[in-house]
């Protein structure tokens, strides 16, 4: 090598470890490079890891306040009373006043927004009179609803007459609002790429959005606990997969584990 001439770097080398796994190395005082550190996990297998879980205690009577909790926010009247005699959990809360929010509810995802709106005016006008997108949000179903019925003429006049305005005045609506609008330009909107919004999820998702701002209005929780707790776990299983291999819960419905490692 000249003098002066820098000395190169060859990059990185495969080479073989004792147990045939390959892995990348660089030259004098590179770094390594590779994924030895998989072998480092813990395995764990599903009668160990069952055994663990079984230690835990976890009283019923917590459980049953979490699937409670869920009733009443959800606003599932009925519901929650049956439970209530079944488990002698209390809800909490007065079942007779959540007849009114669960009605609202109820109104939405069976298509009568206009009257779920009339009823939440009823309850509290601030509540769409400071809510600007659920606002929006229940007009943009109330035109989903008539386009659902195939009223071309009413849904456009609809759309111009109330969601145009409100697009003028937050243009962050805008793209929500085209792509409602959309499904006026396909002869059966079923088969449109936005068909999505005439599906009842879209009611359902309307009606809990209207129904976590009357909670809010009433200084009650917004949320569930139960949503937020599966989301933990969920957390914590992904940080615990770099550790170590072990049945996972691969079933949130059924609280069914893989078999492991």
């Amino acid at each position: 090598m000249n003098p002066g001439q820098r000395r190169q770097n060859p990059g990185p080398t495969l080479v073989y470890s004792r147990w045939g796994s390959r892995r990348a190395t660089t030259s004098a005082g590179g770094a390594t490079m590779g994924r030895g550190e998989a072998s480092n996990k813990k395995v764990i297998g599903k009668e160990e890891w069952e055994k663990k879980l079984a230690e835990v205690d976890l009283p019923k009577e917590d459980l049953n306040c979490l699937v409670m909790n869920f009733l009443v926010t959800e606003g599932y009247v009925e519901a929650a009373e049956m439970f209530q005699k079944e488990s002698g959990t209390r809800p909490g809360v007065d079942l007779a006043a959540l007849s009114e929010r669960n009605a609202i509810r109820k109104a939405v995802q069976s298509g009568d927004v206009e009257a779920a709106i009339e009823a939440v005016n009823d309850l509290n006008p601030e509540i769409l009179e400071e809510g600007a997108e659920l606002a929006f949000h229940l007009q943009q179903q109330r035109l989903i609803e008539l386009i659902r019925s195939g009223d071309a003429d009413a849904a456009l006049s609809f759309a111009q007459e109330y969601l145009a305005p409100l697009g003028e005045e937050h243009p962050e609506f805008l793209p929500e609002l085209e792509r409602t609008v959309a499904l006026l330009a396909f002869e059966d909107a079923t088969a449109a790429p936005m068909a999505d919004l005439l599906d009842v999820s879209q009611r359902q998702k309307t009606a809990s959005e209207l129904n976590s701002a009357i909670l809010a209005s009433q200084s009650l929780a917004r949320e569930p606990k139960l949503p937020a707790m599966l989301k933990m776990l969920l957390w914590a299983q992904s940080r615990l997969d770099e550790r170590c291999d072990y049945p996972r819960v691969t079933d949130l419905a059924g609280a069914v584990l893989s078999d492991g490692a």
